[in-house]
């Protein structure tokens, strides 16, 4: 077997033992303690290998908005102001915001991404052109699904449907919803499933997204997956009315989101940002509970959401920082529990996305980055971040190790 590259000495996510992983035309070609070839060579040096992550959930195109407005402070407020700035944006602002913030995702080790862009008559489909363009020009270094979805209500905001449906003509990857700002939530579930049946396309809905859990939009979107027969397509983001309710609730709700097929995504740093501001003291978190859904079966994923914006005025794009963050929350510190977080911004969250070629495993692209740390939870725990990244066994990236500089080496 002709090789193109050999990482030697490494291991391979959690195993104990060093290997060689040779890679040929961009995919792992063999796994072994010992790879003899003549190919140019990565040593590993006994660090970990794993897969680049998954990001299941992110806006690129509303990122880096704070030089344009203050962080409003509540979820409405965020959305009224981005509102006011779209009818501005240009398909190059949206593009080089984007680009910048994909970037740094792509440095951070992330190399499959969601990214969902809002369609409306205030907006056009500037920003899913922007973004569209992005994905063509950045395909070297990771691949983007574009999830098309209205933010600001689809049965009331005349012309939004006909958009996103030129959008799904033009090539979206999937499509999404906002129920929460919909005048009738419920509507825009079943037009947002009809679309995605014409069109054969997943469902990722943002959902639930208050501290109120007395009524939720949750189990029609499980009656209506279960109608269009999407088990396995269908994904919901935030879902906060979750961190409000018993814990034998959630073991309910669990298992009526593992029996439909829909997967959760926790989104941390804005729910924590965003939920809880009225509370005068004792806050509550406002993070839905995905590790105890897991217990049920339910796949979930943790994920960026925004950055840099009046939703979120934060972020590096890190989703080891990410599932820290989410480890703090949900208390979390095991390490059986860190590497819980860990699978939910790699296989968990390539599962939630259907990538069926995902893994450090002979046959699969080689999508992998060197990490200097043990295994997975110690690189939650310290927040490490990935020291190389090879997309399709091609170099995107490389992170020279600090180096202390005492007195003696001056």
């Amino acid at each position: 077997m002709t090789l193109d590259l050999v990482i030697r000495d490494a291991r391979i996510e959690g195993a104990r033992e060093a290997c060689d992983i040779g890679i040929s035309n961009g995919r792992i070609a063999g796994i072994a303690p010992a790879i003899a070839s003549e190919a140019r060579v990565i040593e590993g040096r006994g660090r970990m290998v794993c897969c680049g992550f998954v990001e299941t959930h992110i806006h690129l195109d509303k990122s880096r908005l704070c030089d344009r407005c203050a962080a409003a402070g509540s979820l409405a407020d965020s959305i009224a102001l981005v509102s006011k700035l779209k009818k501005e944006m240009s398909e190059e602002d949206i593009y080089d915001r984007a680009r910048r913030t994909l970037e740094q995702a792509i440095l951070q080790g992330t190399m499959r991404m969601r990214t969902h862009v809002e369609i409306d008559p205030r907006i056009g489909l500037r920003s899913f052109d922007a973004i569209r363009r992005l994905k063509r020009d950045y395909a070297w270094a990771i691949d983007l699904q574009i999830c098309i979805f209205p933010q600001e209500g689809l049965t009331n905001d005349p012309g939004a449907e006909e958009l996103l449906i030129k959008a799904c003509e033009n090539g979206a990857d999937l499509i999404g919803g906002c129920p929460y700002t919909d005048s009738d939530p419920d509507a825009q579930v079943d037009r947002i499933f009809e679309i995605a049946r014409r069109y054969d396309l997943d469902v990722d809905f943002h959902l639930d997204f208050d501290l109120d859990p007395s009524a939720m939009t949750l189990d029609k979107v499980c009656r209506a997956t279960e109608a269009a027969g999407w088990g396995g397509r269908v994904a919901v983001g935030h879902v906060t009315k979750l961190s409000a309710i018993s814990e034998s609730d959630i073991r309910a709700i669990g298992r009526r989101l593992a029996d439909a097929g829909v997967a959760v995504t926790v989104l941390p740093s804005t729910d924590l940002f965003l939920m809880g501001r009225s509370a005068g003291g004792n806050r509550p978190r406002g993070v839905a509970p995905a590790h105890s859904l897991q217990a049920e079966g339910v796949t979930c994923s943790i994920a960026t959401n925004n950055v840099r914006n009046p939703f979120t005025p934060f972020g590096d794009c890190s989703l080891v920082r990410m599932a820290n963050l989410y480890a703090n929350v949900a208390q979390l510190g095991s390490d059986d529990e860190l590497a819980c977080c860990w699978r939910m911004i790699s296989n968990d969250a390539a599962r939630l996305m259907r990538l069926e070629d995902y893994g450090a495993k002979v046959g699969a692209p080689a999508d992998l980055l060197l990490v200097d740390v043990d295994n997975p939870a110690e690189m939650i725990a310290t927040i490490t971040a990935p020291a190389l990244g090879l997309k399709r066994g091609c170099e995107t990236f490389h992170r020279p190790t600090p180096e202390l500089l005492p007195p003696t080496a001056r």
